[in-house]
C-alpha cells in the first residue's frame, strides 16, 4: 500500500523536480521567452513574428561565358516590433573572393572577384553601390528613413559575377552546364532572439533564410533547358509541344519516362527556336531558389502520390549527362524516397509540387532541387539522393537556422537516412553503413573536440567537430529518444513539432519543449544528457551476481550518453535470452544501472550488443563465468 502524501508536499516536490531538470538557456534566448515570442509549451508564443519579402529576380546566362548578370526588386516587410534603421544584405558569392574567411584552403579554380553591384536603390532613391567591399558575404545598408513596424521598403539591385570554375555547391559543372545557387543579393534574417543574422558564410556552415515569395526569370540561349525551384509558368513559350506533353505525362506516370533523350538533343528542337528564351518560375512561402541549366543534359521524370488523403502527386525529375549510369535510376531513387518520407518518417506529405535531382558535384540540398554527384556505386547514389531530398522537411518545411544549429536539420536527415536505408537494404547492411559513414570516425577518435556539446553554436566549432555535432551525434540522439518513447508517441511528437513550426524559425529549445509537451513527459534530463554535455557512447558490464532467483547485471555508463541497452545472456544449456532497455533506464542514475534477469538457469556468459550506438571500448561489453 502507498501512503498518500500531503498535497503541499507533492506541489513542492513537483516544483523542485521541474527546476532540477531545467536546461541551460543563453540569455538572448531567455529574452525571447520573456517577450512571449516563444512559449514554454513548445509552440510559437502569442507575440511570435518573423519578417518576409517578395523577390522578383531576373538573371541571364550565356555559356560558355561564365558571366551571370541579374537584377531584382525586393519588397521587404518589417513584422517585428522594432524600428529598423539599417538592413543586412547577404552576398554569398563573395565567398569566392581572395581573402574571404572560409573553412580550409580554396581549391584550384575556386576564386573569382565576387559580386559587383552595378546599381542599388532604396524606395526609388539611387545609392552609391558602396557594398562592393572586399571579402565579405555580409553587408550592412543604412536606411535614410527608419523602417517602422508593419512598414515595408523597396530595394532594387543590379549585379553581375563570374561563375566559379570549381565550387561544389554551385558553379560551372562543365562548359555548357551551370548550377546557380546563392546567386542573388538577399536580405538577412532579422529574428526575435538574435536580431540581424550577421554571420559570414565560410563555405562549411550552411544557411538561415526567411520564407519569401519568389518570381524568377532565367534568360538563356535557345536549346538550353532550365530547371529551377518553383512552378514553370510559361512552358508553351520555351518548350516545343511534344516535350510539354511528355513532361505532363511523366507527372501522371509511376514509372520513369524520358522527357528529353540524347536523340532529342541532337535534333536541336526541344526549345522554342528564338535566339534566346526566358524561363519563368514562381513559388510563394519558400526559403530560397536554385537553378540548373544545360544544352546537353537529358531529362527524366515520373510522379508519386505523396498524400493519400487528398491523392496529391508530386513530380520527381532528373537532369544529367547521359554518361552518368547511376542517374538513369535517379528518378526511381527519388520517387522511392518521396513516397517513403511522406508516409513513414517524418510522415508529412512532401509539401512541394516537384523535386529535381541535377547532376553536379556537391551532394547539396535546395528547395525542390538537389545538386548531386555521380557515383560508380549505385547504392551510394541512392543514399545521397534520399538524404538531400529529406532536407525538404528540415530546413525547407521548418526554417532551421542551419548556420548556428545545423544539428536541427542534418541530424534529422541523417536519422531519416538510416530508417529509410533499413527499408531498401537489409537491416544489418543499413546499420553497418550508418556506423561506418556517420559514427566510426567520431567514436574512434578520443580528441577533445570530438566530444563538444551538440548545442555548441556552429560558428564556434572547428570543421571536424562540426561534422560530428551536426550529423552523427544528433542523429543518435533522435534515434535514442525514438527508442525511449516508442514509434507511435515519437511520431506524434515529431508531427506536432513540425505542425507548430512549419514556415517558422524553431530553435532547439522549441524542439525540446514541444516534445515534452506532446509526450506528457519531462524529457529535460535526456536533452541535457545528449545535447548539453561532453558525453560519448561507452557502456560496460561492471559485475554480475547470481542467486537462486536469477541474476543482477550491473552496467556502468562510462561515456555518459543515455543509450539503449541490448543485453544478450547465454546459459549453460545453450539457450539465449535477449533483454532490451530503452534509454529511460538511465533517468534516475546516469552512471550505473542494474538489470535483473529472473530464472533458475545457470549463466555462461553475457554480452552488451551496441548496434548503432557504437561503443568506444567494447572490451568491457562481455562477461564470462
Amino acid at each position: 500500500m502507498i501512503k498518500r502524501l500531503p498535497v503541499i508536499f507533492i506541489l513542492i516536490f513537483s516544483s523542485w523536480y521541474v527546476t532540477s531538470q531545467s536546461l541551460y538557456m543563453p540569455r538572448d534566448i531567455k529574452k525571447a521567452y520573456q517577450h512571449q515570442t516563444r512559449s514554454n509549451d513548445g509552440n510559437p508564443g502569442l507575440k511570435y513574428w518573423q519578417n518576409t519579402a517578395r523577390y522578383d529576380i531576373k538573371i541571364s546566362a550565356f555559356p560558355p561565358s561564365r558571366l551571370i548578370t541579374g537584377w531584382e526588386k525586393i519588397i521587404y516587410t518589417n513584422n517585428s516590433p522594432d524600428t529598423l534603421r539599417s538592413l543586412v544584405i547577404k552576398l554569398i558569392q563573395n565567398i569566392h573572393k581572395a581573402g574571404a574567411p572560409r573553412f580550409g584552403e580554396a581549391p584550384e579554380n575556386y576564386l573569382t572577384e565576387g559580386v559587383f553591384i552595378d546599381s542599388f536603390s532604396i524606395n526609388g532613391l539611387m545609392k552609391r553601390p558602396g557594398i562592393n567591399q572586399p571579402s565579405s558575404t555580409v553587408q550592412p545598408v543604412r536606411l535614410s528613413k527608419p523602417l517602422a513596424t508593419h512598414d515595408r521598403v523597396e530595394l532594387f539591385f543590379a549585379w553581375h559575377y563570374q561563375l566559379s570554375l570549381k565550387s561544389g555547391r554551385e558553379g560551372m559543372i562543365d562548359s555548357t552546364t551551370y548550377f546557380l545557387a546563392y546567386f542573388y543579393p538577399r536580405v538577412a534574417v532579422y529574428d526575435d532572439y538574435n536580431g540581424w543574422d550577421r554571420l559570414t558564410f565560410n563555405d562549411a556552415l550552411e544557411f538561415y533564410n526567411d520564407f519569401n515569395d519568389y518570381t524568377l526569370s532565367v534568360t538563356v540561349p535557345k536549346n538550353y533547358i532550365v530547371w529551377a525551384t518553383g512552378d514553370l509558368q510559361n512552358a508553351s513559350e520555351v518548350l516545343n509541344p511534344e516535350f510539354i506533353r511528355r513532361l505532363e505525362q511523366s507527372k501522371k506516370s509511376d514509372v520513369t519516362m524520358h522527357i528529353v533523350t540524347t536523340a532529342d538533343i541532337a535534333g536541336k528542337n526541344i526549345t522554342t527556336q528564338n535566339s534566346i528564351n526566358t524561363w519563368k518560375f514562381n513559388y510563394n512561402d519558400i526559403s530560397d531558389v536554385a537553378v540548373g541549366l544545360s544544352d546537353h543534359y537529358v531529362w527524366d521524370g515520373a510522379g508519386a502520390q505523396v498524400d493519400d488523403r487528398s491523392g496529391r502527386r508530386a513530380s520527381i525529375q532528373a537532369a544529367f549527362n547521359d554518361t552518368a549510369k547511376d542517374f538513369h535510376h535517379m528518378v526511381d531513387y527519388g520517387r522511392n524516397s518521396l513516397v517513403w518520407l511522406s508516409h513513414n518518417f517524418p510522415g508529412v506529405p512532401y509539401p512541394f509540387p516537384k523535386m529535381t535531382v541535377f547532376q553536379g558535384y556537391a551532394g547539396m540540398e535546395y528547395p525542390m532541387m538537389a545538386n548531386d554527384e555521380t557515383n560508380a556505386d549505385f547504392s551510394f547514389s541512392h543514399f545521397v539522393a534520399e538524404h538531400e531530398i529529406s532536407h525538404t522537411w528540415f530546413p525547407f518545411y521548418m526554417g532551421i537556422n542551419e548556420t548556428r544549429y545545423g544539428f536541427m536539420d542534418e541530424g534529422w536527415a541523417t536519422a531519416f537516412e538510416l530508417l529509410y536505408n533499413r527499408s531498401v537494404m537489409s537491416g544489418d547492411s543499413a546499420d553497418e553503413f550508418y556506423r561506418q559513414f556517420r559514427l566510426n570516425d567520431w567514436i574512434n577518435d578520443p580528441s577533445a573536440n570530438k566530444d563538444l556539446p551538440i548545442i555548441t553554436p556552429g560558428e564556434n566549432l572547428g570543421q571536424e567537430a562540426l561534422g560530428d555535432n551536426e550529423y552523427g551525434k544528433p542523429s543518435l540522439a533522435y534515434l535514442a529518444v525514438k527508442d525511449l518513447l516508442g514509434d507511435e508517441l515519437f511520431k506524434k511528437c515529431l508531427l506536432a513539432f513540425m505542425e507548430s513550426w512549419h514556415s517558422k524559425h524553431p530553435i532547439p529549445w522549441d524542439f525540446f519543449n514541444s516534445f515534452n509537451q506532446t509526450s506528457g513527459i519531462n524529457l529535460n534530463w535526456f536533452w541535457n544528457n545528449w545535447f548539453f554535455t561532453n558525453n560519448y557512447t561507452d557502456i560496460g558490464i561492471q559485475n554480475i551476481t547470481t542467486n537462486k532467483q536469477g541474476a543482477l547485471v550491473e552496467i556502468r555508463n562510462i561515456g555518459g550518453f543515455a543509450v539503449p541497452i541490448d543485453l544478450q545472456v547465454t546459459f549453460t544449456d545453450g539457450s539465449i535470452k535477449s533483454i532490451h532497455k530503452s534509454p529511460a533506464i538511465w533517468e534516475q542514475n546516469q552512471k550505473q544501472v542494474t538489470i535483473s534477469v529472473s530464472g533458475t538457469k545457470v549463466f555462461r556468459s553475457a554480452q552488451i550488443l551496441s548496434g548503432i550506438f557504437v561503443d568506444a571500448d567494447e572490451g568491457n561489453n562481455t562477461w564470462k563465468k
